[in-house]
């Protein structure tokens, strides 16, 4: 019988398939993690993805919920419009905040969000950091791997992710340090998405009432009121749901403390930054246009495949390991 010490390590070289998730030796290429302040610097030239079927059936829904939105819009109130230049700058307008969501939940998506690499809880790792003498360092008993600080274990995504802040299925992967920001650039562009399908559907009801309902839509009266309460019923529900989410998101960020740290009660650990530089690391530079872009940080050019360093080495079976001061 096998013992702990080595099922995890059996564990960690099992095929992509049976674990149900990327791993970090899987991944095509995995470049090295570089600073917080750079969302796109672990995953600019790597595909990152959960195999989690309620978080791939809520990213699904997510998209269908958007297209549906843009269906109404269209046909139920832009198109049938006598004002041409009201149906081109509003449809110009909220296709763009829709492109903008959706590109922003790809990102958040399938960015790494700063998940530790599995199975390097070895001695000849611990080695190489060369800490310093007296220190202590902890070992993820889940998934074998030496947590860095403000490091949290995803059940869902089987990885202890670097600064953690939840596990959303909305967009079936963690936010963390990687991906923090396409998430709030996503929860900001569907609540702005929200808000103008709600303001359209306000004028187009006062529209309809006012001339004849036969008119004023390509569908029929009842099949018109049916698609505008649904949509009106789902951008509301939308607008509130994000507009809490991107706020607890930017107050998480200014304050430096995540929401799963808030939780465990895990303040006053660490050195906070002042909200500024706390925003500049979260979105990766300086305040310019590009914070509000979920392209940022992408490139056409072919970044050169590099080496992935498989750890070497059996596991320690402590969870806890101090270095020894002599």
């Amino acid at each position: 019988m096998k013992s702990p010490v080595h099922r995890c390590r059996d564990v960690e070289r099992q095929a992509a398939a049976t674990a149900g998730y990327l791993q970090a030796e899987q991944r095509f290429p995995s470049p090295k993690h570089t600073s917080p302040g750079s969302p796109s610097s672990s995953s600019s030239s790597s595909m990152w993805f959960i195999r989690d079927a309620c978080g791939i059936i809520c990213a699904v829904i997510t998209w269908m919920l958007v297209f549906y939105a843009e269906f109404v819009v269209l046909l139920v109130m832009l198109l049938p419009s006598k004002s041409l230049s009201y149906s081109i700058i509003n449809g110009a307008l909220f296709n763009s905040l829709g492109f903008l969501a959706l590109a922003s939940h790809f990102r958040a998506m399938c960015t790494d969000p700063g998940a530790v690499p599995k199975g390097n809880a070895t001695k000849e790792y611990i080695e190489s950091l060369q800490l310093k003498p007296g220190q202590v360092v902890y070992k993820c008993p889940k998934c074998c791997s030496i947590k860095p600080d403000r490091a949290h274990h995803c059940s869902v995504c089987k990885r202890c992710v670097r600064k953690m802040d939840h596990h959303c299925p909305w967009v079936n992967n963690c936010v963390g340090e990687n991906n923090q920001k396409y998430f709030v650039l996503f929860t900001m562009y569907i609540a702005l998405t929200s808000l103008h399908a709600l303001v359209m559907v306000v004028f187009h009801f006062l529209y309809c009432f006012e001339d004849d309902w036969t008119k004023c839509s390509s569908f029929s009266p009842p099949v018109t009121v049916i698609l505008l309460i649904l949509l009106c019923f789902e951008a509301l529900l939308f607008l509130i749901f994000t507009s809490v989410m991107f706020g607890t998101q930017v107050h998480s960020i200014c304050t430096d403390e995540t929401g799963i740290e808030r939780l465990k009660g895990e303040t006053g650990k660490w050195e906070k930054i002042p909200c500024w530089a706390a925003m500049t690391a979260a979105f990766g530079g300086p305040f310019s246009l590009s914070r509000c872009s979920p392209f940022s940080g992408l490139s056409c050019k072919r970044q050169p495949p590099e080496h992935v360093v498989v750890p070497q080495g059996e596991i320690i079976e402590e969870d806890v390991i101090e270095i020894p001061l002599s």
